[in-house]
Order: C-alpha cells, then structure tokens, then sequence
C-alpha cells in the first residue's frame, strides 16, 4: 500500500461519481460492458460490507439520443430537409433520467442488489429540514444495503441550462457529488472518469505525467484549464474544482479511470493510481511524483547508457564516488557511524578489477568465416531490499554500477537518513550522461508490491532480510528471486578434530557477528567426543560468551541443557543448537539433517534449497573430502569458520547478497552473479538455406 493511500483501511461509506464518458459511448450509445463492470464492482463492496453511494451523469446525453431517434422514426422526407431544432435539455434529462435508472434497477436486479433514485436541485440544498431528512433517507437505505443512486433533476432545475450555470450551492454531478460526500459523512469520493486521472499535460502526450498526489500549492500554477486545457478532455476542470473543494473539506477524493477493471475495488485496497487529493498532501514532503514503472523504466534507460560508456569511463565512475564518500565523510558519519574510508577502498577495489563487461567467455568457429562468442552481459534493471547495515546501499550501488546494471534500492527503515545521504552522495557523483536515475532509492515499504509487479522491466529481485521477508517476496512475484530465506548453517567436529583449533572455529564462527547469515546456527559432534575435555572447553566457552545452547534429543539429555524445538531454525543471536551424531560414512540425505548427520533416528529432514555454509572441522583428510564432495552446500569449507563466506573475503570486491538457489548464482554474489551472457555472431554473408551451403567446423578458438 502506496504510504499516502493508508487513510483507506478506515472507509466505511464512499460516494461513486460515475461520468457521463463512463455511461455512455462516443456515439451516445450506452455503454453496458462498463456499466455492468462498474455495478460488478459496487456489488463486491457491498457485501464487503462498505457502504456506496452513486452519483451518476449521463441522464441528459441519453435522453438526447433517444429523443433524436424518436424525432428520426416520426419525421418525414420533408420534415428532415428543414433545418433541425436542437433538443430541450430538460426534455433530454427527463427522458435519459428514466432510461438511465430503468439499467441500473435492471443489472443491480440480476446482481441481487436493490437500488433507489433520489433526485435534487441546487434549491433543495437551501432547505436544512430537506438536508436532514436526506440524511436520514439515505441512512436507512444503507442500512438495508440498498445503493443510493444520486442525480441532479436537470427536468425541473432553475438553471439556464443544465451544465451551463455555475452559480448555486453545486453546479454539475461532480460539485454534487463532493457536496453529498460532505453531507452524507462519506470517508472517501472516487470521481470516474475517461483517463486515468489528472495529467501534467494532455493525457494523449508520451510527455504527461500522471500526477499521483495533488498539491495544491504545487499544482495549481502548473495546471491550466478550459479550451488550452493541459490535463485532457472536458469534465476534468469541473472534476478538480469538486475534488479540491471537498478535500479541504476533509473528505479524501481520488480521481481515476471509469474504464478500467475494478479500479474502485484497487482505490480501496490503497493502490496508487488515478490522482489523490487530500487535506493533508502538503504535509507529505517529499511527495514521491514517480509510479513504480517509471522508476524502473527510468534504470533500465540509464543502465543501458552507463553499458554503453567506455570500461574506463565505467571505472572513474566508481572513483568518483570513492572520493565524494571521503569528501562526505563528516555528513555521512553524522547520520550513522559507518567507516567511510573501509567503504570508499572497497569501491576503489572493484574499480580496479577487470571489466566484467563484454568479456569473451568461449569463441568458436561455426564454419568458415563465421564466428560466435558467447560474451558476459549485464542482466537489466535489479530489485535490492535489504537490511539496516549502513554499508550495504554503498556495497551494493558499487557492485550494480560494475556490472552495468540499473538498481531500486528498498532499505531498512531504521537506517532510513544514512540510506538518503548515501544515494545522495552516490548519485551525484553519477555523470548526467548516464543519469542519477540509474539508482532508484524506495522510501516505503507500501512501494515493494506494485515493483514486485513490474517483471516486464525489472529482471531480478534480491531480498536481503528476514525469513518471512524472502518468504513473502518469493511468493509474490513473477520476477526471478536470488537469496536464501534461511542463513542455517552447520559445523561439524569430527572425532579426528583438533580440539584446539575447533574450539577457535566454533567460537568465531558463532559469537563474531550472530546476526549474520553466515554465522553457525547448529554445532554437529561426533558422539566419540561426549566425554573428552575438548568438547567440555568449547561448550564451557560458548556459555561463558553468553551463547544460549539448546540440545537435539541427545545432547540436551547429555548436557542437560533445553530442547531444540526444531533443528531448522535460524537464531541470528547469540544461541544454537548443538547435537551428537554418529559416523559420518553412514548418511542418507532423505532422512538426515546434513550429509554428516548420517543415519541418527532422530534427526528430521531438511529443505535442500537452503543449503547456506556447511564446515567440517577434521583432521583425516578422507573424512574431509568426503565431506566435501557430499555436502550439497552452496558453501562447504575444511577447517574454517563459516563467516568467511562473504563476498568481500572471497575477494569478490563487494556482495550483493548470499544465495542459496541453483540456478544463476550461488553463494556470495558479485559482479559475475550480477552477469549473464549475450551469443555475438559474426559472419561473412552466410545464409542457412536448409544447411546446404555451410560446412561446420565447431572449432574452439581463443579468447
């Protein structure tokens, strides 16, 4: 849910402005397609339980239509050679208003929905008795949960002409719809219309933007209306004034589209579009003014201009902001003590490492003069929502920039002011040749569904966070997902260990950092080990450290120590399970924790997707290989603590995260993660024509 668009969670009752573009077609027809969606809509929200109340135009466009059809069957040859009298509106009105409620009452019968017709004037609004009483009509109706179906009776209105007078109490079905909002205590106004809502420019210009919030303040000397009206086609002036009129008045409005499916359903489920208008928008600074898509669309573009600089002027990129963050250095640091001089080495690192891009990874020759190289590309445009690490905005903007990718960044909100200041600085080191857009920066969270949409143009999702995080986004998108939702991993001491040296791994790797993914969660023993002073030291060492120990069925009776309530679980504290297991040569991966856990009865299987860091502490080299042959981890190490797995200490210069799939990238992931691969062929006037006339050689070449 877009952050402006929360006030949605508290409406109850809503008024529905339905536009005469929305009624009728071009041709004055009807347009029953949409009007039966629309009364779709309404039906689906009144069993949800809101209370809708509808205001609808398009009484006098069908009156008129009807009456000249009628005119046409009751004229004869002579009578149509005369010059024709244009139609009474109020005639039209009286005729369409008939018309029009005869299709409501039809297709909200065959909904199982009752609706009732109220006709005002501007006149009845002088009355307080009329305005109470309506109040207390419309309030039985929905209690009944019958639909109020409003409209001006232009048949009897004193006005010049319908749509004509603009002086009164309301002027047209738009201004009476924010005057009942106002009077019938509705929480929210939805005025349909024939565009989606109000434009920076006409809606037919590549060049419009759609205006998400409007503010008055902003707005209003931007936008002009009438004959030069920049914002579209008739109605929207009249449409503005009534939402304006009526936010100030403390009853949110948003303008959107009457053509598209469920619109009112999406307002109410806090979707940003059409445009909003709220007392309270002037409050919301910095509005955000750019949709998902067109921040998305906006990092693809650059990230196709920076692919096309050269790789030197790819790597005084990265520089460049080495330097700005040491130039920033006092800033930076105010907002949140990170080092800035580890974070600008680690980018000048990466600078220096070899162009990623376009490197020619194999070379074959087809046939004779036909050549194809399979050469290294950037994959787009990547979706990163990580944690409140300070260092991550910078590690990961580095590693994107590299690899040529554009990047929307979504961070923690704790660290959300070091967040800003760093892609503020990042992205004004970015020459305007390729542009700061190449680095989008989410400030909400309510922002990552609609992104999570957006597989057309975003080619990557990398979630850096909780398990239910990981969980929830690889549910919810059809973008191919990179991570791990689990950081499980495991060292194992085998009865040949140096107790010395594991009592060292086993510390670090769980008391360094316990909040990181790669630190040790479940700490394996080979059962020969129970009763050596070895084991004894390491245990008494983690509780000396402050480690909360829980015991697999074993190990908590032997050690008297809780019971883990699972061994598929990720502290990310200073806590882990421990548990004696038996030979190692005697696994079976269907019924075993990991490979080393082999065949104890009481171990429970795991997902083999999560796979994280798995060590082996031995030393009998055979049990170490086997170890490491057969651990189908995504990293498997021999004497070494798990927190070495880290992109940085891979040499890897930076990591956008770790993963734990098998498809793309596993592990920690760099540039080359960050990679996949383009087939350049060059030929000499080779046509296939069925293979006749080419003679493969498959021939590999040299790089």
């Amino acid at each position: 849910m877009d952050r402006s668009r929360t006030f949605v969670k508290d409406v109850k009752r809503l008024v529905v402005k339905v536009g005469t573009a929305v009624v009728t077609r071009a041709d004055g027809r009807l347009a029953l397609g949409r009007l039966g969606a629309l009364c779709e809509q309404i039906k689906t929200l009144n069993s949800q339980g809101y209370e809708v109340i509808v205001v609808s135009s398009g009484a006098v466009g069908l009156g008129r239509q009807r009456l000249r059809f009628r005119r046409l069957v009751n004229s004869s040859f002579a009578d149509l050679q005369k010059p024709q009298v244009e139609l009474d509106g109020k005639a039209c009105a009286a005729v369409g208003q008939n018309s029009l409620m005869a299709l409501y009452d039809t297709l909200f019968t065959q909904l199982d929905i009752t609706s009732a017709q109220l006709l005002v004037t501007d006149n009845d609004f002088r009355d307080r008795d009329f305005r109470n009483q309506l109040s207390e009509t419309v309030k039985s109706l929905l209690t009944l949960k019958v639909i109020p179906i409003f409209n001006e009776n232009d048949a009897v209105s004193t006005r010049e002409a319908p749509y004509v007078d603009s002086s009164g109490i309301f002027w047209d079905n738009d201004s009476l719809a924010a005057l009942l909002a106002l009077e019938l205590k509705a929480d929210l106004l939805v005025l349909l219309s024939d565009v989606e809502g109000l434009y920076s420019g006409p809606p037919s210009d590549p060049n419009s933007k759609l205006i998400h919030t409007y503010i008055k303040e902003k707005h209003q000397g931007e936008i002009t209306f009438g004959d030069k009206s920049r914002v579209g086609r008739g109605g929207m002036t009249a449409k503005v004034k009534a939402a304006v009129s009526a936010a100030s008045a403390g009853i949110p409005v948003v303008i959107t589209s009457g053509y598209a499916a469920e619109n009112i359903i999406k307002v109410l489920q806090g979707e940003c579009i059409g445009t909003l208008f709220h007392q309270n928008a002037h409050l919301w600074a910095p509005i955000k003014e750019v949709g998902a898509r067109e921040m998305a669309v906006s990092a693809r573009e650059s990230s196709r201009r920076l692919q096309a600089l050269s790789s030197h002027d790819r790597r005084k990129i990265l520089l460049d902001i080495a330097d700005a963050l040491e130039a920033n250095e006092k800033l930076i640091y105010s907002e949140n003590e990170v080092d800035i001089s580890s974070l600008a080495n680690s980018i000048r690192v990466l600078a220096n490492m070899e162009d990623p891009i376009g490197r020619v990874l194999k070379r074959t020759q087809l046939a004779d003069g036909l050549v194809l190289e399979k050469t290294s590309s950037p994959l787009g445009v990547l979706l990163i929502v990580f944690e409140s690490r300070p260092d991550a905005l910078v590690q990961i903007a580095s590693l994107a920039i590299r690899s040529g990718n554009g990047l929307l960044l979504k961070g923690g909100k704790e660290a959300k002011r070091s967040n800003a200041i760093l892609h503020k600085v990042i992205t004004t080191a970015i020459p305007e040749n390729v542009g700061g857009k190449l680095i989008g920066l989410v400030t909400s969270r309510d922002e990552i569904p609609d992104l999570l949409k957006l597989d057309d143009v975003i080619d990557l999702v990398i979630p850096r966070g909780s398990n239910k995080l990981v969980s929830e986004i690889k549910n919810s998108t059809k973008i191919p997902v990179l991570g791990h939702a689990d950081g499980i991993c495991h060292v194992y001491i085998d009865k040949s260990a140096n107790m010395d040296m594991a009592k060292k791994i086993v510390l670090d790797a769980k008391v360094d950092y316990p909040a990181a993914c790669n630190a040790m969660e479940t700490l394996l023993v080979h059962k020969d080990l129970v009763p050596t002073e070895g084991l004894n030291e390491i245990i008494v060492d983690l509780q000396t450290e402050g480690v909360m120990l829980y015991g697999g069925p074993r190990a908590s009776s032997l050690l008297n120590i809780p019971e883990a309530r699972s061994f598929h679980h990720e502290y990310n504290s200073m806590a882990c399970t421990v548990e004696f297991v038996d030979d190692l040569f005697h696994f079976n991966t269907k019924h075993t924790l990991s490979p080393c856990l082999c065949t104890h009865p009481y171990l429970l299987p795991i997902d083999w997707e999560i796979a994280h860091t798995d060590c082996i502490i031995a030393e009998d080299h055979e049990v170490a290989e086997v170890f490491l042959g057969q651990v189908d981890s995504a990293a498997v190490f021999h004497n070494a603590s798990t927190r070495f797995c880290d992109g940085a200490r891979f040499g890897l210069g930076a990591e956008v995260g770790i993963s734990t799939s098998r498809i793309h990238a596993r592990g920690p992931v760099g540039v080359e993660g960050l990679l996949t691969t383009r087939w350049i062929l060059r030929g000499s006037g080779q046509v296939v024509d069925g293979d006749k006339g080419v003679v493969y050689t498959h021939k590999d070449l040299a790089n």
